[in-house]
C-alpha cells in the first residue's frame, strides 16, 4: 500500500461546510454524498492548499472567515519538503503542516509549516504534491490548443526543450520584423529627410560661419557706416584734450591740469591735503594724454572704406539667411538665444541625424540577415518539434487505448493527428517536410485528438465522435495516461465519471483502484460502482434545521457503508435488494482488488 501524502484535511466555514475533518486514505478514498450536499466544498477545499483563488464567497454565511487545513506527509529529501524549508517552514516528524484562510472582506493568507508565506508558495510546493483532475480539465481538452498543451507535456523534454528554444527565437524573429517592417515602410520619409538634412549641411558648410560671428560683423558696419562722425568726433576730442596745432592762442584741457597741479605742487609742502590732490592731478593729466593719443590714432586709423562696408553687409546677409532657416524656434537643434550659434548647433545635430539615416541601409542589410538566419533556425526547430510530437502522439494514442481496453471499450481506439496548414509564400512560412508552413509560438503543429469508437468507424475528434458516457471514459484515460506522467503522488479526480454507467463504471472503479496501487487517488464521485473499489468512502452529508443548512464529512465503514451504496444504487437505504446488490459490488471489488 503506497503511503499517502495528504493525510486530512481540517474545513470550517467554507460554503455549506461548518466544521468537517476530512481524512483521506494512503490509497484509493471516494467521497460520495447527495446532490447539492457539498461534495465539491472537498475540491475547493484542496484548491484553496494548493494556492488557488480565494472567492470572499466561499466563506460560509454568518462567518467571518473560513479556514482549510491540511498535513501532509513527506520525506526529508523530496522537493516539496525542500521548498518549505527554504522559506523557513518547519517539518514535525516527517509532515508538513499547510492552512489557507480567507475572511469574508476577500483577503487571503496562508501558512506553511508554521510560518507565514506568500500564497504563490502554496502554487509551487503544488507543483509536485498534488494533480487535480476534474470535469474543466475534461472541457478543456476538447480545444486544439489544449490538446497541444496536453501532448507536449506527455512528451516531457523531448519537446520541452527545443520548445524553450524556439520561443525565444520565435521573439526575436518578431521583434526584427518589426523593426525591418519600420524601416522599410519608412524608406522614402527618410530619404526624404536626409535630402533636406544633407542639403542644409552643404549651404552651411559652404558659408564657413564662425561662433559669433554674426555679432562681429553687426558691429563692424556700425562703425563703418559712421566713419566720418566718429572720426570728426574724435577729432574734436583729440584737440579738446590735446589742443589744435592750428590754433595756438587756444587753451586745452591738457595745459590747464597741468596748470594746476603746478599750483598745488608749489604750496603742497605745507598742507598733505594739497600734496595729495596735486597728486590726483598728476594722475588725471597722466590720463587725459593716455586718451588723446589714442583719439588721434582712432581718427588715423578709422576706415571709411565703402568697399568694405559693402561685403560686410553682403557677408551679414548670408548668415542671416542660414539663422532664418537654421537657427530660428523651431529648427532641429536650435540652440538657446539664436543668431549664428544656433545655426552651427543646428548643423552638429543633423549630421548625427544624417549619419543615422545614412546607415539605415546598413541596418536593413543587418536585420534581413538576421532575418533570414531565425527563419533558418525556427524551421530546424519546428522540425524538431514536429518530430517530437509525431513520436509522443504514437506513444499517448496507444496508451490511451489500452486505458479504453480497461475501461469496457476494447475495440475503440484513440489516435492523435498532426498536421500543418500551407503558408501562401516562403515569406510567410517556416519549412518543415519540404514545406512552407504557417507557424506560431508554439510551433507548425495543429494537434487533435481523434477517436473511431468501433471497428469501421472513421476516426473523428472526440468532441464529435464519442456519447456522454463514452467521452467521459475517454477523457479519463486521458487522464489516467496524463496522471502516469506527472511526478506527483497525489491525485484528485472530480467526478470525472459523469455520464457512465453499469459494467463500464465497474471498470471506471477497476481502473482508479488500480492507479491507487503506486499512488494516492481521491476522486469525487457519484457511481457506487466506483465507491465501492475505494479504501475508504466519505460522506458529504447535509442537514437542515430549518433555517440553516450545515454539512458534514464522515468516514463510513461497515454497516454505514452498506447503505450509503445502497442509497446510491436504489435511492433508498434500507432496501433489501439494494443492500444485496451494495454487498455484492464490495466483495466484487474486493475480489478484484
Amino acid at each position: 500500500m503506497v503511503v499517502p501524502v495528504l493525510e486530512e484535511m481540517r474545513i470550517r466555514s467554507l460554503g455549506v461546510i461548518e466544521d468537517a475533518v476530512v481524512e483521506l486514505s494512503p490509497g484509493f478514498t471516494a467521497v460520495t454524498g447527495e446532490t447539492g450536499a457539498g461534495k465539491t466544498m472537498v475540491v475547493t477545499s484542496l484548491g484553496l492548499l494548493l494556492g488557488g483563488r480565494a472567492d470572499p464567497a466561499l466563506v460560509r454565511i454568518g462567518a467571518d472567515k473560513a479556514v482549510v487545513e491540511g498535513r501532509i506527509s513527506l520525506r526529508p529529501d523530496a522537493r516539496a519538503a525542500v521548498r518549505a524549508e527554504e522559506a523557513g517552514a518547519e517539518l514535525e516528524d516527517g509532515e508538513l503542516l499547510i492552512s489557507r484562510t480567507v475572511s469574508a472582506e476577500g483577503r487571503s493568507r496562508a501558512h506553511v509549516g508554521g510560518r507565514s508565506v506568500p500564497v504563490g508558495l502554496l502554487g509551487e510546493l503544488a507543483d509536485d504534491l498534488v494533480a487535480v483532475h476534474g470535469q474543466t480539465d475534461q472541457q478543456g481538452l476538447l480545444r486544439p490548443a489544449r490538446q497541444r498543451e496536453a501532448l507536449d507535456r506527455y512528451a516531457g523534454d523531448a519537446v520541452a526543450a527545443p520548445l524553450v528554444k524556439y520561443g525565444s527565437a520565435y521573439r526575436r524573429l518578431r521583434e526584427v520584423a518589426a523593426e525591418l517592417e519600420e524601416l522599410t515602410t519608412r524608406a522614402r520619409e527618410r530619404a526624404q529627410e536626409a535630402d533636406l538634412l544633407r542639403f542644409g549641411l552643404e549651404e552651411v558648410s559652404a558659408a564657413q560661419p564662425q561662433p559669433g560671428e554674426d555679432a562681429e560683423l553687426a558691429a563692424e558696419a556700425e562703425r563703418l557706416g559712421h566713419a566720418e562722425a566718429l572720426a570728426s568726433a574724435a577729432t574734436v576730442g583729440h584737440a579738446a584734450l590735446a589742443g589744435n596745432p592750428e590754433d595756438p592762442e587756444g587753451v586745452d584741457a591738457g595745459t590747464l591740469v597741468a596748470a594746476a597741479q603746478r599750483a598745488l605742487d608749489a604750496v603742497s609742502a605745507h598742507d598733505p591735503v594739497l600734496a595729495s590732490l596735486a597728486a590726483r592731478l598728476g594722475e588725471v593729466g597722466i590720463l587725459l594724454g593716455d586718451i588723446a593719443g589714442e583719439l588721434a590714432g582712432y581718427a588715423d586709423n578709422l576706415d571709411a572704406d565703402p568697399l568694405r562696408l559693402a561685403a560686410v553687409e553682403e557677408r551679414r546677409a548670408v548668415l542671416a539667411h542660414l539663422v532664418r532657416k537654421y537657427g530660428e524656434p523651431g529648427a532641429v537643434g536650435h540652440a538657446e538665444g539664436g543668431g549664428i550659434d544656433a545655426v552651427l548647433a543646428w548643423a552638429e545635430t543633423s549630421a548625427s541625424r544624417l549619419a543615422e539615416l545614412e546607415g539605415d541601409d546598413d541596418r536593413i542589410g543587418e536585420l534581413t540577415a538576421e532575418r533570414d538566419a531565425l527563419r533558418a533556425e525556427l524551421s530546424a526547430l519546428a522540425q524538431t518539434l514536429s518530430d517530437a510530437r509525431a513520436e509522443a502522439a504514437d506513444r499517448f494514442g496507444a496508451a490511451v487505448t489500452e486505458e479504453l481496453a480497461e475501461l469496457a471499450m476494447p475495440h475503440a481506439r484513440v489516435t492523435v493527428e498532426l498536421r500543418q496548414t500551407e503558408a501562401p509564400d516562403a515569406e510567410h512560412g517556416v519549412d518543415v517536410g519540404g514545406r512552407a508552413v504557417v507557424f506560431g509560438p508554439t510551433g507548425a503543429d495543429e494537434v487533435e485528438l481523434l477517436l473511431a469508437p468501433h471497428p469501421g468507424a472513421a476516426p473523428r475528434p472526440i468532441a464529435k465522435g464519442a456519447s456522454g458516457g463514452e467521452l467521459s471514459r475517454v477523457m479519463l484515460a486521458v487522464e489516467v495516461v496524463f496522471a502516469g506522467s506527472d511526478p506527483v503522488p497525489t491525485y484528485l479526480f472530480d467526478e470525472v465519471d459523469a455520464g457512465v454507467g453499469g459494467k463500464a463504471a465497474v471498470e471506471v472503479g477497476r481502473r482508479l483502484a488500480r492507479l491507487a496501487r503506486t499512488a494516492q487517488v481521491v476522486v469525487v464521485t457519484h457511481l457506487p460502482q466506483v465507491a465501492a473499489f475505494a479504501d475508504r468512502q466519505l460522506l458529504v452529508e447535509k442537514r437542515n434545521d430549518g433555517s440553516v443548512t450545515r454539512s458534514g464529512v464522515t468516514v463510513l465503514e461497515g454497516e454505514e457503508r452498506v447503505r450509503e451504496l445502497s442509497r446510491m444504487l436504489a435511492g433508498l437505504e434500507d432496501s433489501e435488494l439494494g443492500r444485496a446488490h451494495a454487498e455484492e459490488l464490495l466483495a466484487a471489488a474486493k475480489a478484484a482488488r
